[in-house]
């Protein structure tokens, strides 16, 4: 069962949607702002779309397998043709997904959308809670820092989330990986900011379902699946 499956499988078919670069432009002025819920660029991502449904809830808790969000049908469409059955037998979940959309990025060449721009932040957003931590660790930092208003309402399963401030976002993650992001992607750093700032809770609101930390272990689990799934996918694309 995934905590984080239905958030990471939309976001991969935001990013691999060909008109997504329409939709959600990248590299556009924006006023950075604490927003509440899914925000402003998150929230585009996962409900924005005109041409395909979005079933993103981020209220919605009930696990599935990870077959249940299609996940090997996204991956058999990213590399196509004859490979769709060998890559979908090779697919261990949410990490070979994420690595399989950030490496077509490059080498497909060009940019993408805010979707791809959100696909690109989710390793930032779940190495950041592994290095502090995990779960709980991660929280304990949060709420030290003095957001622990904003910690609670991500934890819960009635309130939107109460978002960090864009101009905060350089107390949590290192400036050189928001430059990074933004190169890699094509947006300007106020976009990869305020990303962050709605894309953080919203994995910390889908990691904590009961609303404490019963299930860290499980979360803390599959945050170190993901990141040496999708190391591994990265690694293979290269050769």
């Amino acid at each position: 069962m995934s905590l984080l499956g239905n958030l990471v499988s939309q976001v991969a078919r935001s990013a691999i949607d060909p008109e997504d670069h329409q939709r959600n432009p990248i590299n556009q002025s924006i006023n950075p702002r604490r927003t509440g819920g899914l925000g402003d660029i998150l929230g585009g991502v996962l409900t924005g779309s005109r041409n395909q449904p979005r079933d993103y809830n981020p209220q919605q808790y009930d696990r599935q397998p990870d077959n249940h969000f299609g996940l090997e049908d996204i991956l058999g469409g990213l590399v196509g043709g004859n490979n769709q059955g060998r890559a979908g037998s090779q697919s261990g979940g949410l990490g070979d997904i994420l690595g399989s959309v950030l490496g077509g990025q490059r080498t497909r060449g060009g940019f993408g959308g805010k979707g791809m721009l959100v696909a690109a932040l989710m390793p930032m957003v779940l190495s950041w809670i592994q290095r502090n931590g995990g779960l709980s660790g991660a929280l304990s930092k949060i709420t030290g820092m003095g957001y622990e208003q904003q910690a609670r309402s991500w934890m819960s399963n009635h309130e939107l989330n109460d978002n960090l401030d864009p101009n905060d976002v350089n107390r949590l993650f290192d400036e050189n990986e928001i430059q990074q992001v933004a190169a890699h992607t094509g947006a300007n750093d106020m976009e990869v900011r305020q990303g962050l700032a709605e894309l953080l809770p919203e994995v910390m609101n889908q990691l904590t379902p009961h609303g404490n930390l019963d299930n860290e272990s499980e979360a803390n689990d599959e945050i170190d699946q993901i990141i040496s799934q999708l190391s591994s996918r990265l690694s293979a694309l290269k050769k």
